[in-house]
């Protein structure tokens, strides 16, 4: 894969100057222009390689290479948005002497990248695969899945497979996303604006509001993945300190960032519930906040729901994802244990994880890198980058793992 190393720079390095988070549908492009673009790029490289290629209506595409029983590899295109706090140019697509800055250079266009480099060396190599090898690229994973809803409609999604857009060794479990508002009526509310956060999968880093003597204020927090709230610091609870004289914002405050409806006990062998508010709005005399809930992969939305309920809050589902399990002993799990052991040396158990991936997309599916522990974490923050370490790493990795599922 060295032989490889400066055009994966290059690749990565030219995709992540499209702005490819979410922008509103012009024409034929459902998810934006800079979705799009960086589609056509992705298909335009894989086609060059020689691959067979497909753009299913610029919400999805997809790499094909060998015949047979199908195995996926499902990443994305599109991005959280930049968010402040960047020193570095967030889709200037920067390389440094041991990086690449930018938004999406670890989720997940640096990974798909990587992941379409690694399927051409083995093309280069002569290597026949006994599977079909469908790389299918999404542009809408961080904003309601349509991409995977419109390709479920128009192609055919493969049983097994494994998404480089998690964590290393392998992911044998995530747990189950809902995400929802929540109206506080605040009749003669202390203030008279308050805004804050861009996407309910982002910890909020910042807030505005206006008091009502007229004095404006801005908190600044610090963005982090939303299944990781304690990687950040939310500016929308930073904010609401200044009004927690009024017992309304107390018991908001106590509600959503203290006892979190409760539900902070609720725990499994993947972990214990998170919830993380990360967008707020008031309008009409009602403070309405978007949450961001992680819930243990053995527990069920329902029993979430009917804790929820008890508070008697006016409350609108706006996203949900299944849990998704896998046996740590299935032939996909194990495969990729065994690839890691052999890249690492290390002897590393399967793990659980908050956060969600185009895995459960699968009847199959596991997240397969590329963070690892010990790594300081920039998804969904400011100054994302990518060290060339990493680079090669994933391209030895996801190199042996795809050659490991298709032989």
């Amino acid at each position: 894969m060295e032989k490889y190393f400066n055009d994966i720079v290059q690749a990565i390095s030219k995709i992540v100057t499209f702005d490819s988070s979410l922008s509103p549908a012009i024409g034929d492009m459902p998810f934006g222009k800079g979705a799009k673009d960086s589609l056509d790029y992705f298909l335009s490289l894989a086609a060059s390689f020689g691959f067979e290629t497909h753009n299913y209506d610029n919400y999805v595409g997809e790499v094909v290479f060998g015949e047979g029983e199908e195995l996926g590899i499902l990443a994305h295109l599109d991005v959280v948005p930049a968010g402040g706090g960047w020193t570095h140019e967030p889709f200037g697509g920067e390389i440094d002497t041991d990086r690449i800055w930018g938004r999406g250079t670890m989720d997940d266009k640096g990974p798909a990248i990587i992941c379409l480099y690694a399927m051409k060396a083995l093309k280069d190599e002569g290597f026949s695969p006994k599977k079909k090898i469908k790389l299918i690229v999404g542009c809408n994973e961080e904003c309601g899945w349509e991409c995977m809803k419109h390709y479920a409609k128009v192609a055919h999604m493969p049983k097994i497979g494994f998404s480089p857009d998690a964590n290393f060794p392998v992911i044998y479990a995530e747990k189950g996303i809902y995400h929802f508002e929540t109206d506080f009526p605040l009749p003669d509310a202390p203030f008279t604006k308050f805004c804050g956060g861009e996407r309910v999968n982002m910890v909020c880093d910042r807030c505005h509001a206006t008091a009502k003597d007229g004095k404006e204020l801005v908190e600044v927090g610090k963005s982090a993945h939303a299944s990781t709230p304690e990687f950040g610091e939310n500016a929308i609870l930073k904010m609401l300190l200044h009004f927690i004289s009024d017992p309304r914002i107390e018991e908001i405050v106590s509600l959503l960032f203290t006892d979190v409806y409760g539900l902070k006990e609720m725990e499994d062998e993947t972990g214990k519930l998170t919830l993380s508010p990360n967008v707020a709005r008031f309008e009409n005399g009602v403070l309405t906040i978007a949450s961001d809930i992680r819930f243990p992969s053995t527990h069920t939305l329902e029993e979430v729901k009917s804790i929820l309920d008890k508070f008697g809050k006016t409350r609108r589902d706006l996203n949900y994802q299944a849990p998704l399990y896998n046996d740590p002993n299935s032939f996909l799990i194990s495969t990729l244990q065994k690839v890691y052991a052999e890249a690492t040396g290390e002897k590393a158990e399967p793990i659980a994880i908050g956060g969600g991936t185009y895995a459960r997309a699968l009847s199959c599916g596991a997240g397969f890198g590329p963070e690892q522990d010990g790594e300081e974490q920039t998804i969904h923050q400011a100054n994302e980058y990518i060290t060339f370490r990493k680079i090669r790493f994933c391209a030895d990795i996801y190199y042996r793992a795809i050659k490991a599922l298709s032989e």
